[in-house]
């Protein structure tokens, strides 16, 4: 079986809905499972929504009807008779949405995130399954909160590998057309729960790996994997091939072509990957493989936006040892603090976090206690493999470098720009 993931941008608008019908026409669909994500810039707006149900319940009915009225548009322009199926079963799931939002007694932030955030998954598939249908390509939709069983670690949840198998084994045949969501998953009690942002490739490798897939192909709308993100760098290049290894250090330092956890159970079977452009589905794009050495060899650029760097020094200029760094590791795993560089001295210890979930205040009050604290928020980590004196002067130019570390294949910088 081959597996497909088509993310947000793939199906925006009712023209991407259509052009994955072309890509599958071009490609064949037969044996494959389809992972799709919600419909452009949906997660933000239902984030939105989430948002105002927390904080300004006078604007939840609007933003809601918001992206009622965005898949309402996409819905109309790809079926003509307003009477067909399609418009009753996406109107239901926000019936649903809104009685949610209505009966839901938990103050829980993160648990209330994912009931609510899922909704943009059901709803894209539902859309996608019923248009591949009519144009004549039979497909079964799935709801994966059925097949993908986790913790509940919700907004980020770790997948029970050995329930996930048992019930993807028994319940997926061969040679048929699946279409299901990426991102989510479901706990002991059946309730949502989402794999982190840009989960979707994740639940691709997930069910490669559990169905021994052929392949698991990413479909983007750029060529592949790039040696920089074109948003930033002004001169890009393909990556015709890369090792796993080589894409889990990109991963790992923050490359968004591929989700950090994607690779691993890929990896572990030794199932190729494949990126391509859902806008010319018949080029080769990039492949990521058992081995393959790094083609064309390249610097290649990542840039994490939006960190906090802070240093630490003990308040008596005494040393910080070991004891002292694995209290703020703990301190930081218990605060969910993702820690993205690490340099240290004798009475100093800095490191580049990232606060996804905004708990770094709380984090500083309790270091303060023992250590003198700076901190320089909204900076930039930039991370460059396999570079030269060219790349550097490309990342250092007209910026502030606040902090540099190098090794053999790897240098990152700090910046504030």
């Amino acid at each position: 079986m081959k597996i497909f993931k088509f993310g947000g941008a793939s199906v925006k608008d009712a023209e991407g809905v259509k052009n994955v019908t072309s890509v599958l026409g071009k490609v064949g669909y037969r044996n494959t499972l389809i992972v799709v994500s919600a419909m452009g810039k949906t997660t933000n707006a239902l984030e939105v929504i989430i948002k105002n149900y927390f904080e300004k319940s006078n604007q939840l009915n609007a933003s809601v009807q918001e992206v009622r009225k965005y898949h309402n548009q996409i819905l109309q322009d790809l079926f003509e008779d307003e009477d067909h199926e399609v418009f009753f079963t996406v109107n239901a799931h926000f019936d649903d949405l809104e009685y949610f939002l209505r009966s839901n007694k938990s103050p829980n932030y993160n648990f209330v995130y994912d009931q609510i955030v899922s909704y943009g998954e059901i709803i894209s598939t539902t859309i996608v399954s019923y248009y591949l249908n009519e144009k004549g390509i039979k497909n079964t939709w799935l709801d994966v909160r059925n097949f993908i069983k986790t913790d509940t670690t919700y907004r980020d949840a770790n997948v029970n590998w050995e329930q996930t198998q048992n019930v993807i084994n028994k319940k997926i045949e061969k040679d048929e057309l699946y279409i299901t969501q990426g991102f989510l998953g479901s706990d002991a009690n059946n309730f949502t729960t989402t794999l982190g942002r840009e989960g979707s490739d994740y639940t691709a490798a997930i069910f490669a790996y559990c169905l021994n897939a052929e392949s698991v192909t990413i479909w983007k709308d750029v060529p592949g994997v790039l040696n920089a993100d074109p948003r930033y760098f002004e001169e890009t290049a393909l990556l015709n091939q890369i090792s796993y290894r080589e894409a889990i250090e990109l991963a790992f330092y923050g490359a968004s072509v591929i989700h950090p956890k994607t690779l691993q159970p890929l990896q572990n079977k030794e199932i190729p990957l494949f990126v391509k452009s859902f806008i010319n589905p018949l080029l080769p794009g990039t492949s990521v493989s058992k081995g393959a050495d790094l083609e064309p060899q390249l610097p290649c650029y990542i840039i994490k936006k939006n960190q906090l760097l802070l240093s630490l020094s003990s308040l008596d200029f005494s040393f910080i040892m070991e004891e002292h760094i694995s209290e703020i590791f703990a301190l930081f795993h218990e605060h969910k603090l993702k820690v993205n560089l690490i340099q240290n001295s004798a009475i100093s210890f800095s490191v580049c976090i990232e606060d996804k979930f905004q708990n770094f205040l709380e984090v500083k009050e309790i270091l303060e206690k023992k250590f003198k604290i700076s901190f320089s928020e909204n900076v930039s980590l930039y991370t460059i493999r396999h570079f030269d004196e060219n790349a550097t002067q490309i990342v250092e130019t007209n910026k502030t470098v606040l902090l540099k570390q190098i090794s053999r294949e790897t240098l990152q910088i700090i910046t504030k720009e």
